[in-house]
């Protein structure tokens, strides 16, 4: 998770909203880091965890990420939790919970969804402190701006 926080911070000093994202391979080899580029591409899916999920197929030349586990630093929106889904990720671990946008333990729920085609392991709650922390700070630097 801490290469995740360290794309989140990445992210915020490239004026993202400070969100990263890390995959890593059943044997715990970090295949690909990423972090929110929406205002940097122009790409309102350019979310930290779908750059992640697009990179980690294209390393592992796959439409599924089976045997992977995602890391991220904010609970994922519903279409990030749709395309974690789809990509069939083993497991999920995120920082902080998001109860205005969050789509797995807030909001729609995607994973519990009849309609869900899989539904990955989550642990969520992982550095959450530091997570919540610069989104926190971010934002309330946007506001005094």
């Amino acid at each position: 998770m801490s290469l995740a926080l360290d794309e989140a911070r990445a992210a915020a000093e490239r004026g993202e909203v400070p969100v990263g994202a890390v995959i890593v391979s059943a044997s715990g080899d970090v295949l690909v880091l990423a972090g929110n580029r929406t205002r940097e591409l122009n790409d309102p899916t350019a979310h930290a965890e779908i750059l992640a999920i697009r990179a980690a197929c294209s390393v592992l030349e796959t439409e599924r990420l089976v045997d992977c586990d995602l890391y991220v630093t904010l609970e994922p929106c519903p279409m990030c939790a749709a395309a974690i889904s789809f990509a069939r990720i083993r497991r999920l671990y995120y920082g902080a919970g998001d109860p205005k946008s969050g789509g797995v333990e807030h909001g729609p729920r995607i994973f519990s969804q009849q309609t869900c085609h899989h539904a990955p392991e989550v642990y969520p709650g992982l550095a959450e402190p530091e997570s919540a922390a610069l989104l926190k700070s971010f934002f309330a630097a946007k506001r005094e701006q």
